[in-house]
Protein backbone atom coordinates (compact mmCIF):
# COMPACT_ATOMS: atom_id res chain seq x y z
CA UNK A 1 0.00 0.00 0.00
CA UNK A 2 1.46 3.64 -1.03
CA UNK A 3 2.37 5.62 1.81
CA UNK A 4 2.73 9.45 1.25
CA UNK A 5 5.42 11.36 2.83
CA UNK A 6 3.21 12.53 5.44
CA UNK A 7 2.14 9.22 6.44
CA UNK A 8 6.08 7.88 6.35
CA UNK A 9 7.34 10.98 8.83
CA UNK A 10 4.52 10.06 11.38
CA UNK A 11 5.35 6.47 10.95
CA UNK A 12 9.16 7.60 11.56
CA UNK A 13 8.34 9.41 14.69
CA UNK A 14 7.44 6.25 16.58
CA UNK A 15 3.97 7.73 17.03
CA UNK A 16 5.75 9.85 20.14
CA UNK A 17 2.51 11.73 20.07
CA UNK A 18 1.01 8.97 21.98
CA UNK A 19 4.15 6.93 24.17
CA UNK A 20 2.98 3.38 24.64
CA UNK A 21 2.31 2.67 28.52
CA UNK A 22 4.35 -0.07 28.41
CA UNK A 23 7.86 2.24 28.71
CA UNK A 24 9.21 0.99 31.66
CA UNK A 25 12.01 3.82 31.73
CA UNK A 26 10.29 6.96 31.17
CA UNK A 27 14.13 9.03 30.72
CA UNK A 28 14.16 6.40 27.89
CA UNK A 29 11.15 7.47 26.28
CA UNK A 30 12.28 11.12 26.90
CA UNK A 31 15.33 10.69 25.29
CA UNK A 32 14.24 8.97 22.23
CA UNK A 33 11.75 11.21 21.58
CA UNK A 34 13.80 14.48 21.97
CA UNK A 35 16.24 12.86 19.44
CA UNK A 36 13.56 11.48 17.17
CA UNK A 37 12.12 15.69 16.73
CA UNK A 38 15.29 16.75 16.41
CA UNK A 39 15.84 14.50 13.33
CA UNK A 40 12.79 14.98 12.07
CA UNK A 41 13.53 18.78 12.31
CA UNK A 42 16.75 18.47 10.82
CA UNK A 43 15.45 16.07 7.31
CA UNK A 44 12.33 19.27 7.15
CA UNK A 45 15.13 22.11 7.08
CA UNK A 46 17.29 22.49 4.00
CA UNK A 47 19.47 23.79 6.69
CA UNK A 48 20.84 21.14 8.79
CA UNK A 49 22.59 22.06 11.75
CA UNK A 50 25.61 19.99 11.60
CA UNK A 51 26.68 20.28 15.23
CA UNK A 52 23.47 18.89 16.49
CA UNK A 53 23.89 16.20 14.03
CA UNK A 54 27.08 15.30 15.37
CA UNK A 55 26.26 15.43 19.08
CA UNK A 56 22.71 12.87 18.59
CA UNK A 57 24.86 9.38 17.79
CA UNK A 58 26.65 7.78 19.45
CA UNK A 59 26.11 4.14 20.93
CA UNK A 60 24.35 5.07 24.18
CA UNK A 61 21.58 6.76 22.59
CA UNK A 62 21.43 3.94 19.68
CA UNK A 63 21.51 1.64 22.74
CA UNK A 64 17.93 3.83 23.89
CA UNK A 65 16.62 4.03 20.05
CA UNK A 66 16.58 -0.14 20.37
CA UNK A 67 14.74 -0.32 23.60
CA UNK A 68 12.14 1.92 22.32
CA UNK A 69 12.09 0.10 19.27
CA UNK A 70 11.40 -3.51 20.95
CA UNK A 71 8.82 -2.21 23.03
CA UNK A 72 6.67 -0.89 19.56
CA UNK A 73 8.32 -4.29 18.32
CA UNK A 74 6.09 -5.99 20.83
CA UNK A 75 2.86 -3.65 20.43
CA UNK A 76 3.06 -4.46 16.69
CA UNK A 77 3.28 -8.28 17.85
CA UNK A 78 0.15 -8.06 19.81
CA UNK A 79 -1.56 -6.47 16.84
CA UNK A 80 -0.96 -9.38 14.56
CA UNK A 81 -1.13 -12.28 17.51
CA UNK A 82 -4.55 -10.17 17.49
CA UNK A 83 -4.96 -10.69 13.73
CA UNK A 84 -4.30 -14.21 13.45
CA UNK A 85 -7.67 -14.41 16.13
CA UNK A 86 -9.58 -12.52 14.20
CA UNK A 87 -9.17 -14.30 10.56
CA UNK A 88 -11.08 -14.65 8.23
CA UNK A 89 -13.41 -12.03 9.62
CA UNK A 90 -10.15 -9.63 9.19
CA UNK A 91 -10.25 -7.97 5.78
CA UNK A 92 -7.33 -8.46 3.43
CA UNK A 93 -6.54 -4.82 3.00
CA UNK A 94 -6.05 -4.51 6.81
CA UNK A 95 -3.85 -7.35 6.77
CA UNK A 96 -2.08 -5.96 4.24
CA UNK A 97 -2.15 -2.66 6.01
CA UNK A 98 -0.76 -4.36 9.16
CA UNK A 99 2.29 -6.05 7.35
CA UNK A 100 3.27 -3.32 5.87
CA UNK A 101 3.24 -1.25 8.73
CA UNK A 102 5.46 -3.98 10.78
CA UNK A 103 7.66 -4.04 7.71
CA UNK A 104 8.17 -0.74 7.34
CA UNK A 105 8.71 -0.77 11.33
CA UNK A 106 12.06 -2.80 10.48
CA UNK A 107 13.09 -0.71 7.44
CA UNK A 108 12.93 1.83 10.00
CA UNK A 109 15.21 0.06 12.02
CA UNK A 110 17.76 -0.62 8.98
CA UNK A 111 17.74 3.54 8.08
CA UNK A 112 17.94 4.49 12.00
CA UNK A 113 20.81 2.10 12.25
CA UNK A 114 22.51 2.88 9.08
CA UNK A 115 23.10 7.07 10.41
CA UNK A 116 24.26 5.97 13.26
CA UNK A 117 26.78 3.85 11.62
CA UNK A 118 28.12 6.67 9.73
CA UNK A 119 29.27 8.39 13.48
CA UNK A 120 30.22 5.12 15.12
CA UNK A 121 30.26 1.64 13.20
CA UNK A 122 32.47 -0.27 15.53
CA UNK A 123 29.88 -0.09 18.16
CA UNK A 124 27.62 -1.76 15.63
CA UNK A 125 29.96 -4.77 15.55
CA UNK A 126 30.16 -5.18 19.63
CA UNK A 127 26.24 -3.71 20.29
CA UNK A 128 25.84 -2.90 24.19
CA UNK A 129 22.24 -3.38 23.89
CA UNK A 130 22.06 -6.71 22.96
CA UNK A 131 22.72 -10.17 25.39
CA UNK A 132 25.79 -12.37 24.96
CA UNK A 133 23.77 -15.05 23.88
CA UNK A 134 22.82 -13.03 20.61
CA UNK A 135 25.90 -11.56 20.27
CA UNK A 136 27.55 -14.99 19.75
CA UNK A 137 24.77 -15.87 17.05
CA UNK A 138 25.58 -12.44 15.34
CA UNK A 139 26.86 -12.58 11.76
CA UNK A 140 28.39 -9.17 10.86
CA UNK A 141 26.19 -7.14 13.08
CA UNK A 142 23.24 -8.33 12.41
CA UNK A 143 21.48 -11.69 12.34
CA UNK A 144 22.14 -13.76 9.27
CA UNK A 145 19.59 -13.66 6.32
CA UNK A 146 19.88 -17.78 5.35
CA UNK A 147 18.30 -17.93 9.71
CA UNK A 148 15.16 -16.53 8.20
CA UNK A 149 14.50 -19.38 5.82
CA UNK A 150 14.88 -21.48 9.10
CA UNK A 151 12.40 -20.01 10.65
CA UNK A 152 10.16 -20.55 8.02
CA UNK A 153 10.40 -24.15 7.64
CA UNK A 154 10.64 -24.62 11.08
CA UNK A 155 6.98 -22.74 11.42
CA UNK A 156 5.99 -24.37 8.18
CA UNK A 157 6.57 -27.99 9.92
CA UNK A 158 5.43 -27.65 13.24
CA UNK A 159 1.93 -25.92 11.76
CA UNK A 160 1.85 -29.14 9.02
CA UNK A 161 2.04 -31.23 12.06
CA UNK A 162 -0.69 -29.18 14.21
CA UNK A 163 -3.39 -29.26 11.55
CA UNK A 164 -2.82 -32.66 9.49
CA UNK A 165 -6.03 -33.91 9.67
CA UNK A 166 -7.62 -30.84 8.35
CA UNK A 167 -5.15 -30.28 5.01
CA UNK A 168 -5.69 -34.49 4.60
CA UNK A 169 -9.21 -33.13 4.11
CA UNK A 170 -8.76 -30.88 1.81
CA UNK A 171 -9.51 -27.92 3.84
CA UNK A 172 -7.54 -24.65 3.75
CA UNK A 173 -5.14 -23.49 6.81
CA UNK A 174 -4.27 -20.18 5.33
CA UNK A 175 -0.97 -20.47 7.44
CA UNK A 176 2.51 -21.39 7.12
CA UNK A 177 1.86 -25.25 7.21
CA UNK A 178 -0.62 -24.65 3.71
CA UNK A 179 2.43 -23.52 1.89
CA UNK A 180 1.79 -24.17 -2.39
CA UNK A 181 4.00 -26.17 -4.42
CA UNK A 182 4.61 -22.74 -6.08
CA UNK A 183 5.77 -20.57 -3.41
CA UNK A 184 7.94 -23.85 -2.16
CA UNK A 185 9.78 -23.24 -5.66
CA UNK A 186 10.37 -19.31 -4.75
CA UNK A 187 11.17 -19.46 -1.68
CA UNK A 188 14.13 -22.47 -2.75
CA UNK A 189 15.21 -19.74 -5.29
CA UNK A 190 14.95 -16.65 -3.10
CA UNK A 191 16.93 -18.71 -0.69
CA UNK A 192 19.50 -19.80 -2.70
CA UNK A 193 19.88 -15.91 -4.30
CA UNK A 194 20.54 -15.25 -0.31
CA UNK A 195 22.83 -17.79 0.55
CA UNK A 196 25.32 -16.87 -2.48
CA UNK A 197 25.27 -13.38 -1.55
CA UNK A 198 25.31 -13.83 2.23
CA UNK A 199 28.75 -16.08 1.11
CA UNK A 200 30.00 -13.28 -1.24
CA UNK A 201 29.53 -10.48 2.28
CA UNK A 202 31.07 -13.19 4.28
CA UNK A 203 34.16 -13.26 1.65
CA UNK A 204 34.39 -9.52 1.65
CA UNK A 205 34.60 -9.15 5.75
CA UNK A 206 36.93 -12.02 5.68
CA UNK A 207 39.14 -9.91 3.35
CA UNK A 208 38.60 -6.83 5.11
CA UNK A 209 39.86 -8.71 8.33
CA UNK A 210 43.47 -9.67 6.96
CA UNK A 211 43.85 -6.26 5.96
CA UNK A 212 44.65 -5.86 9.70
CA UNK A 213 48.08 -7.26 9.19
CA UNK A 214 49.02 -5.14 4.97
CA UNK A 215 51.94 -3.72 5.51
CA UNK A 216 50.96 -0.03 6.37
CA UNK A 217 49.43 -1.59 9.53
CA UNK A 218 52.34 -3.57 10.66
CA UNK A 219 55.25 -0.84 9.75
CA UNK A 220 53.15 1.52 11.59
CA UNK A 221 52.80 -0.99 14.44
CA UNK A 222 56.67 -1.71 14.55
CA UNK A 223 57.53 2.24 14.37
CA UNK A 224 55.35 2.77 17.56
CA UNK A 225 56.30 0.14 19.34
CA UNK A 226 59.96 1.14 19.18
CA UNK A 227 58.97 4.60 20.03
CA UNK A 228 57.41 3.21 23.26
CA UNK A 229 60.42 0.96 23.71
CA UNK A 230 63.00 3.79 23.95
CA UNK A 231 60.97 5.66 25.89
CA UNK A 232 61.25 8.49 22.89
CA UNK A 233 60.43 11.99 23.06
CA UNK A 234 59.21 12.86 19.57
CA UNK A 235 58.28 16.59 20.10
CA UNK A 236 54.80 17.79 19.98
CA UNK A 237 54.82 18.40 16.23
CA UNK A 238 56.47 14.60 15.38
CA UNK A 239 53.50 13.38 17.80
CA UNK A 240 51.03 15.14 15.94
CA UNK A 241 52.10 13.98 12.76
CA UNK A 242 52.33 10.42 14.43
CA UNK A 243 48.61 10.75 15.04
CA UNK A 244 47.34 11.86 11.63
CA UNK A 245 49.58 8.85 10.40
CA UNK A 246 47.66 6.44 13.10
CA UNK A 247 44.56 7.93 12.07
CA UNK A 248 44.73 7.75 8.00
CA UNK A 249 45.80 4.15 8.21
CA UNK A 250 42.76 3.14 10.70
CA UNK A 251 40.21 5.10 8.49
CA UNK A 252 39.95 2.78 5.59
CA UNK A 253 39.83 -0.03 7.67
CA UNK A 254 36.48 1.56 9.56
CA UNK A 255 35.23 2.68 6.22
CA UNK A 256 35.42 -0.77 4.82
CA UNK A 257 33.62 -1.97 8.34
CA UNK A 258 30.51 0.55 7.42
CA UNK A 259 30.23 -0.50 3.62
CA UNK A 260 29.93 -3.94 4.33
CA UNK A 261 27.66 -3.50 7.38
CA UNK A 262 25.63 -1.52 4.69
CA UNK A 263 25.50 -4.89 2.39
CA UNK A 264 24.81 -7.35 5.12
CA UNK A 265 21.44 -4.72 6.74
CA UNK A 266 20.09 -4.53 3.15
CA UNK A 267 20.47 -8.11 2.56
CA UNK A 268 18.93 -8.54 6.02
CA UNK A 269 15.91 -6.12 4.76
CA UNK A 270 15.65 -7.43 1.37
CA UNK A 271 15.27 -11.10 2.56
CA UNK A 272 12.62 -9.97 4.94
CA UNK A 273 10.62 -8.43 2.32
CA UNK A 274 11.21 -11.40 -0.34
CA UNK A 275 9.93 -13.73 2.00
CA UNK A 276 6.28 -11.45 2.86
CA UNK A 277 6.18 -10.95 -0.98
CA UNK A 278 6.01 -14.86 -1.36
CA UNK A 279 3.28 -15.37 1.08
CA UNK A 280 0.00 -14.57 1.43
CA UNK A 281 -1.74 -11.63 4.19
CA UNK A 282 -2.58 -14.69 6.60
CA UNK A 283 0.33 -16.59 5.89
CA UNK A 284 2.91 -13.49 6.59
CA UNK A 285 0.89 -12.88 9.42
CA UNK A 286 2.15 -15.98 10.83
CA UNK A 287 5.71 -15.52 9.53
CA UNK A 288 6.12 -11.94 11.62
CA UNK A 289 4.90 -13.40 14.70
CA UNK A 290 6.84 -15.89 14.64
CA UNK A 291 9.82 -13.72 13.87
CA UNK A 292 8.78 -11.32 16.50
CA UNK A 293 8.63 -13.92 19.41
CA UNK A 294 12.08 -15.15 18.64
CA UNK A 295 13.52 -11.97 18.33
CA UNK A 296 12.13 -10.70 21.57
CA UNK A 297 12.62 -13.91 23.58
CA UNK A 298 16.27 -14.39 22.65
CA UNK A 299 16.82 -10.97 23.56
CA UNK A 300 15.05 -12.04 26.98
CA UNK A 301 16.59 -14.81 27.94
CA UNK A 302 20.16 -13.91 26.91
CA UNK A 303 19.29 -10.67 29.43
CA UNK A 304 18.49 -12.75 32.18
CA UNK A 305 21.67 -15.16 31.87
CA UNK A 306 23.43 -11.94 31.51
CA UNK A 307 22.10 -11.00 34.45
CA UNK A 308 22.36 -14.10 36.42
CA UNK A 309 26.10 -14.43 36.24
CA UNK A 310 26.55 -10.75 36.74
CA UNK A 311 24.96 -11.38 40.39
CA UNK A 312 27.18 -14.35 40.61
CA UNK A 313 30.31 -12.54 40.45
CA UNK A 314 29.05 -10.05 42.81
CA UNK A 315 28.23 -12.92 45.19
CA UNK A 316 31.97 -14.06 44.88
CA UNK A 317 33.15 -10.70 45.17
CA UNK A 318 31.16 -10.44 48.13
CA UNK A 319 32.10 -13.20 49.85
CA UNK A 320 35.68 -13.38 49.09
Amino acid sequence: MAKTPETKSRHKMLHTHNPPLAYKNMNTLVKYIEQSILHHQKKMSLHPNNATDDINFDGESFHNFFECWLVEQNQHLNELVAAKSSQPQLAIDRMHTLIDKVVEHYQFYYKEKSRYAKKDVLSMFSPSWISSLEEAFLWIGGWRPSMAFHLVYSKCSMQFQARLNDLIQGLKTCDLGDLSSSQLAEFDDLQKRTIKEEREITGLMAEHQETVADAPMVELSHVVSEIIRDDNQIGEENEKKLEERIESTLEPKVEGLEKILHRADDLRLRTLQGIVSILTPQQGIHFLIAAAELHLRLHEWGKKMDDAKRGNRESESNGS
